[in-house]
Formats: structure tokens, C-alpha cells, sequence
């Protein structure tokens, strides 16, 4: 009788947990977000670190305040990444996650989503597969398809095999 009763409460909090997952996968309000929208960055070394700096470039003022996940042995980024906010202080508030491909955003943006589950912060996801993926997305990429709230692809091979990315052309 103990299991029965076990596995009903079991099954009632899976089911639970399945509902609330489905409920923000599917009813994410895309482009809705105050004047300022907090950004995490993943960065990764080497030309990552490159293509995701050009691209905060490029964003508004809105996107404040931006915090930086990078590696502790990663210095050359940690440089870049200073003088890049040594040129740019800024406002604040909301929260978005900005990735381009380092296989450290993947728990990142895992953790941004549960977050959204678990209902405690909203978290835009915005993906931007690296310039060098033509024909096929990275691992993060195929990942990161699934769960995120925008997908920018730069090339148009990409835009045609994944109908939920963006193509805007190159955008790094």
C-alpha cells in the first residue's frame, strides 16, 4: 500500500513539474521587456570572445548592466572585456542571456531557464551561432535551438534547415 501511495505522489509531482516546463516553453511573450534588460555574457576564448564584444557593440543602451561568465584562465578575455566596459558605463535592469557559442553557455542558459520553470525570474535567451558554422549548427547550437527566445544564424543554409532561427546576414 506504501508503494502505491509513493508512486501517486511521485507521478503528481512529475506531472507537475512536465505542466510547468510545458507551460513556459510554449506561452514565452517574445519582445516584451522594460526599457533596460540586464545581459549575462558567456564568453569564450578566442574568437568568441571577438565576435560576442563586436555584437554587444551593436546593441542599444537599453542592455544594461552586463555581467561576464569567462574562464579563470582565460586573461586575454578578462582585458578585452574591461576595456570594452571601460568605453561603455551605462543604466540598468531586466534580464537577458547573450551566447554565441562557448560550450559554457549551455549550463548558463540551463540555469536561466530553470529559473523561468521555477518561476522566480523571467530570462530572455538570445543565441547567435558563431560566423564560422555555414551548413551546420555548433553542439551548443543544437542545444540551445530548442530553449531559446531568439536564434540568429548568419548564414542562410542555416536559416533553411532551423525555420525558428533569424537571418540577418552577418551580424559580427
Amino acid at each position: 500500500m506504501n508503494f502505491f501511495l509513493c508512486l501517486i505522489v511521485v507521478g503528481g509531482i512529475a506531472a507537475l513539474i512536465v505542466l510547468r516546463l510545458w507551460l513556459v516553453l510554449c506561452f514565452r511573450k517574445k519582445g516584451q521587456h522594460s526599457v533596460s534588460v540586464r545581459v549575462l555574457v558567456v564568453a569564450g576564448s578566442g574568437g568568441h570572445t571577438t565576435e560576442i564584444l563586436r555584437l554587444l557593440g551593436s546593441l542599444s543602451k537599453g542592455y544594461n548592466p552586463r555581467h561576464y561568465v569567462l574562464a579563470d584562465t582565460d586573461k586575454m578575455s578578462a582585458v578585452k572585456i574591461r576595456l570594452f566596459e571601460e568605453k561603455r558605463a551605462e543604466l540598468d535592469s531586466e534580464s537577458l542571456v547573450l551566447c554565441n557559442g562557448p560550450g559554457t553557455c549551455v549550463p548558463i542558459c540551463a540555469s536561466a531557464l530553470l529559473l523561468g520553470i521555477l518561476g522566480i525570474k523571467k530570462v530572455i535567451i538570445v543565441y547567435v551561432e558563431s560566423i564560422c558554422r555555414v551548413e551546420t549548427l555548433s553542439l551548443s547550437g543544437k542545444i540551445l535551438y530548442h530553449f531559446s527566445d531568439y536564434f540568429f544564424v548568419q548564414w542562410p543554409a542555416l536559416k533553411g534547415k532551423y525555420p525558428k532561427s533569424v537571418y540577418l546576414g552577418r551580424i559580427v
